[in-house]
Parts: structure tokens; C-alpha cells; sequence
């Protein structure tokens, strides 16, 4: 079981739950709808079972360009922790029982869940043809607000579509600074990224500029929820202000030429960010 939970780095689940958590109270304060627990064990499901098989896929499809790459060599199927038929079957059983937990959600839900699986499995083939790779990392996991807010409803909503917006391009910018690590690797290799296409300045430079778009849509989202739910409190803006901080904290710690503090940008600082986040806001609703 840690060996599997350490293949899809479950514990990485923190950076798009609390915006799936997010969207799922979003739809149940609205009027008419009221809070489901099954509703709500199956959503969670539905993140843990798209965001396994898509991590595992990942590892699974890379295993090769892994053992290559001395900071990957260690990874599960490269290290021969887990086999590759292992990981793969592992792959299939996680993509079926996501559309399966779908199948009890509503129909919406499960006629989009090929589409969502499409998306989340096949940016693990992005990187071999284009830099545009971290927008569909972004993509991926910008579905979560969505998604759960169409488990409650059935409908889509311009604030949860805002809220998808700003992971899209928070997630982006901040897989492009995880990235720096491997530019030369990828160069090595003929991989897209775009640290790669750009170089460690440039890759940075267009970091800061989605997450400065990031931050514009949080705000925009703190506004339009403001007036959607007029009884919410200062602690939707206090969320607002707290992640835009943190996001633009991490900036301050990764340099071009000084990536020692990548992984304290990339986890943590994004970990909290997303935790006090979805925290504060779903907060703000019981307040």
C-alpha cells in the first residue's frame, strides 16, 4: 500500500481537493440544494480515482525516460518496486471505478467522465511533442471545482468555471517551476518543457505571468461570490488575499541559477496555499 500511495503521490491530492471541496459547497448552499454525505463520499472518490489513474499512467508511460533521469530513477516502476503490468492494471482499475462512481453521481457526470479521463491521461503524452504540457497538467486539475459542483447541480456555474480558471493557471506555473529541474535532462532527450523552450529566465518570467493571472481571477471569483452569497463573511477575501501571497511567496525562493528551494516552492508553499484556501472558504459558508 506505500508503495502504491508513493507511486500516484497521494499526498500531492492537496492541490486540487480543497478546490473540489470547494465546488462541491459552492453547489450545496445554493438555494434549493442541501448537503448529501453519499454525494459527498462519491465525489470524493471520483477525485481519488481520476487523480490514481492519471498519476499512475504518468509513471507508467515515463518508466523508461525515468530511469534515465538520475532524480527519477528511484520512482517505483524504474526501481522495480512495482511492475510495469502491475502499475498499468492498477491504471485500468482506477479509470473504471471513476466512471463507475460517476455512474451513481448523475448522468451529466458520467457522460463526461471519457472526456475527463481523455484529459488526464493523455497529458502524460504531451511532453513529447509540445511545451504546452504544464497547461494540460493545468487542465486536468482545474476540472475538480467543476466537476463537483455538477455532482450537486447538474448545471454549470460561472463561479465554479472561475475557480477552474485560476487552478488551471496556478497549477501551470507552478509545474513550469518544478520543471527547471529537468531542463537540460529534457534538452538531453528532445522533451518539451517549457524550461526547455524557454530557458530557466524565461520559463520564471512566464510563471509570474499566470500566476499573476491567477491571482486576478481569485479576486475577481472573492467578488463575484460576494455578491452571490451576500451573508459570506471577510473570510472569502482573507482566502483570496492568503493564496495570492503564498502563490507569489514562492517566487521569491526559486532563482535561475539557485533551484534548491524548488521543492519548498513546489509542495509546500502550494500545499498550504491550496489547504488555507479551500479551509477558509468552505469556512465562510458555516460562519
Amino acid at each position: 500500500m506505500k508503495s502504491y500511495l508513493s507511486l500516484i503521490k497521494f499526498s500531492h491530492t492537496i492541490f486540487a481537493m480543497p478546490f473540489a471541496l470547494l465546488g462541491f459547497f459552492l453547489a450545496v448552499n445554493q438555494p434549493g440544494q442541501r448537503f448529501d454525505i453519499r454525494l459527498f463520499g462519491l465525489v470524493l472518490l471520483c477525485m481519488v480515482f481520476a487523480r490514481s489513474a492519471a498519476m499512475a499512467f504518468n509513471r507508467f508511460l515515463d518508466r523508461d525516460i525515468d530511469l534515465k533521469n538520475p532524480r527519477t530513477a528511484v520512482r517505483e516502476i524504474p526501481a522495480g518496486v512495482i511492475s510495469s503490468r502491475a502499475a498499468l492494471l492498477f491504471v485500468i482499475a482506477s479509470s473504471l471505478l471513476f466512471v463507475i462512481a460517476t455512474w451513481f453521481i448523475n448522468p451529466i457526470c458520467f457522460y463526461l467522465s471519457p472526456i475527463a479521463l481523455l484529459i488526464i491521461l493523455g497529458y502524460s503524452y504531451t511532453k513529447r511533442f509540445t511545451p504546452l504540457c504544464h497547461f494540460i497538467l493545468g487542465l486536468g486539475l482545474s476540472l475538480a471545482p467543476i466537476g463537483a459542483y455538477l455532482a450537486v447541480t447538474g448545471e454549470f456555474n460561472l463561479i465554479p468555471v472561475l475557480y477552474s480558471a485560476a487552478v488551471l493557471l496556478w497549477v501551470s506555473g507552478f509545474d513550469i517551476i518544478y520543471a527547471l529541474q529537468d531542463e537540460e535532462f529534457d534538452k538531453s532527450l528532445k522533451l518539451h518543457s517549457m524550461p526547455a523552450f524557454l530557458g530557466k529566465k524565461g520559463a520564471l518570467n512566464l510563471s509570474s505571468l499566470l500566476h499573476l493571472l491567477c491571482v486576478a481571477i481569485i479576486f475577481f471569483a472573492a467578488w463575484s461570490v460576494s455578491h452571490h452569497f451576500p451573508a459570506l463573511s471577510w473570510l472569502n477575501w482573507l482566502a483570496a488575499t492568503i493564496f495570492s501571497g503564498l502563490v507569489f511567496y514562492q517566487h521569491t525562493l526559486v532563482k535561475p541559477n539557485d533551484l534548491s528551494r524548488v521543492n519548498l516552492a513546489f509542495f509546500t508553499t502550494n500545499g498550504m496555499a491550496s489547504l488555507i484556501f479551500g479551509g477558509l472558504m468552505i469556512l465562510d459558508f458555516y460562519v
